[in-house]
């Protein structure tokens, strides 16, 4: 009787018949290659007989850079200073601001421009901020003068904020509001100023 086979016994795989081919084969072969070239190397390397084959090695999978709103968003080293307005905290919190308006913190200091040239006004407003803060003084006034309200108030009261910004002025200023009645009122400024480094 015979045997069966064993259902979970590895098969042998069938032997590949080593025949040659044959010359017709051979001529038909070498005439579908006759326009094919051989592909070139990138990095060709000079074998050598007596070392061995070396392996190819596996190149590492590339890193796929990141869609741009997926970085991290590049800090500026100085952000630049928010632009200061009357009244308005910039670099102050909103309570020393309130203090500043309602006229609670009392000038150690007072430069009166009115009646100056714009030019003229604006060397003294730099020297009175620049002396000032080097004596450790933190509030002044500065009155500018209300001007004709036709045309807006008068060049030094509108050109004020602006010197303020200015780059000299503005790393001494921490901020301004309008002066109560009692020290000016429309046509005068509390500034205050930065404490001095020591």
């Amino acid at each position: 009787m015979a045997k069966k086979p064993d259902p979970k016994a590895p098969r042998k795989r069938a032997a590949r018949p080593t025949a040659r081919p044959t010359s017709d084969e051979e001529a038909l072969f070498r005439a579908a290659m006759a326009d094919a070239k051989p592909i070139e190397r990138r990095n060709p390397v000079a074998e050598d007989p007596a070392q061995p084959a070396q392996q190819p090695t596996t190149a590492k999978p590339a890193k796929t850079a990141l869609p741009v709103a997926a970085r991290a968003p590049v800090q500026p080293r100085n952000p630049p200073k928010s632009v200061l307005e009357a009244g308005k905290p910039a670099d102050l919190d909103r309570r020393t601001m309130d203090k500043l308006r309602k006229g609670k913190m009392r000038p150690e200091g007072r430069l009166d421009l009115h009646g100056m040239t714009a030019d003229r006004a604006l060397s003294a407003l730099n020297a009175f901020l620049a002396d000032r803060q080097a004596a450790g003084k933190r509030c002044v006034l500065v009155i500018t003068g209300k001007g004709s309200l036709k045309e807006g108030g008068g060049v030094i009261r509108r050109e004020f904020p602006s010197w303020l910004d200015a780059p000299g002025n503005r790393s001494r200023v921490l901020g301004f509001a309008g002066a109560q009645p009692a020290d000016g009122g429309g046509g005068a400024f509390y500034v205050l100023l930065k404490r001095r480094r020591t």
